[in-house]
């Protein structure tokens, strides 16, 4: 039981800081979904949006974060 509750703490904390992200979003410097590479084609009547390096720096953090609690000893 010890290794779940250990889960649930780190699942709460992250959801935590999701929460205070997407609350302070707009203060913050830079934004995700907004980040140079991110490709956005407008057309007459459509608009295809695509957040690339937000995809990529999103999948590098989750990795590392990962690797990080899932480390083996």
């Amino acid at each position: 039981m010890p290794a779940l509750g250990r889960t649930l703490i780190i699942v709460g904390a992250i959801l935590v800081l999701a929460g205070v992200v997407l609350t302070l979003g707009a203060r913050l410097p830079f934004r995700l979904g907004r980040l140079p590479g991110d490709m956005v084609i407008r057309g007459k009547h459509s608009v295809f949006y695509f957040p690339l390096t937000t995809c990529l720096l999103l999948s590098i953090l989750l990795s590392v974060v990962l690797s990080l609690l899932l480390r083996r000893r």
